[in-house]
């Protein structure tokens, strides 16, 4: 085998419904590789018709100890959440979510959305000192630094790269962008060789670290290395992220984050409470929202373990 193949895991997606009409491929966390950085969750979704299929529709549900991080490559989307806020995002734009001790929220695509949808939905683990505060105020970013290098347009999402950070808040060491590519484009960046790496070929295959990374495949680099090679010999999207590797043990179970079984189950029953009508204090309820909120699935027979 080459070193290559024997440093890097390339993540097969599986296949997701989230909500009541959209599939998305899940690529963390996985069998063989559960973080990358603190990274904790990828999902990635069409193009998907809209008009065919449905559009996003997730009803109220909740979160703790983490940030949400929404991605769009094309399409619209509205956020809403039990803090008040309503956000619709568009392609090049960031909304990041900081749930803290509990928050609740809602996604669906607008009624005067474009045909297609095509996005990814990220979840940043916060460490423990952050992971039971308060849930902090949403953060929408219309622009964000980027710069164009040898066919290659660059937008830093999360963290700083070749000297373009991010106001996006972060709580550990991370890094996350997108690289939109040209056929035959390839480009080195400068990234911290403290830092674990992913990449993911977004609709095109893609040559990394010298490579073949097929399209919707996400491949891991440990850390090691002070620069990337990404090329793209037809062009097309690429997905960058990474952040020094996270030591905590993590407890993750449906949209939950703690550090025991025990704090799960206490989130889980926090959520359902008496069922879907009434308020749960801990994560409040999305204002206006036009049907129920989701309620938690039963949890398995066995222990959640820490990961």
């Amino acid at each position: 085998m080459s070193t290559f193949d024997t440093d890097h895991d390339v993540l097969e997606p599986r296949d997701v419904l989230l909500g009541r009409t959209t599939h998305v491929r899940r690529l963390l966390p996985h069998k063989v590789r559960r973080t990358v950085g603190a990274w904790c969750f990828l999902d990635h979704y069409g193009p998907d018709d809209i008009k065919e299929v449905g559009g996003m529709w997730v009803p109220p549900h909740p979160h703790t100890g983490l940030q949400t991080v929404t991605w769009l490559f094309e399409g619209l989307g509205r956020h809403t959440d039990s803090l008040g806020s309503d956000q619709l995002i568009r392609p090049g734009q960031l909304n990041v979510m900081t749930a803290g001790h509990g928050i609740c929220h809602a996604e669906v695509s607008p009624e005067d959305a474009p045909r297609l949808l095509h996005g990814v939905q990220l979840w940043v683990a916060l460490p423990d000192e952050h992971r039971d505060s308060a849930p902090a105020d949403f953060t929408h970013l219309a622009e964000l630094p980027s710069f164009a290098e040898d066919g290659v347009r660059v937008t830093v999402m999360v963290g700083s790269l070749a000297g373009h950070a991010s106001p996006a808040p972060a709580y550990s060491p991370l890094v996350g962008a997108e690289l939109r590519m040209e056929p035959g484009a390839s480009v080195t960046l400068p990234v911290e060789a403290g830092f674990e790496h992913a990449v993911l070929a977004v609709d095109h295959p893609l040559e990394v670290a010298g490579a073949p990374l097929e399209r919707h495949r996400l491949v891991h680099l440990p850390e090691r290395s002070a620069t990337l090679t990404v090329g793209a010999p037809e062009g097309g999207i690429a997905l960058l992220l990474g952040g020094e590797p996270f030591q905590e043990q993590l407890v993750m179970w449906w949209n939950f984050i703690g550090r025991s079984h025990e704090e799960v189950v206490e989130m889980r029953e926090a959520w359902n409470g008496s069922g879907v009508d009434d308020v749960p204090e801990r994560f409040g309820q999305v204002a206006g929202f036009d049907g129920p909120r989701l309620l938690a699935p039963p949890l398995p027979n066995t222990r959640l373990k820490a990961r």
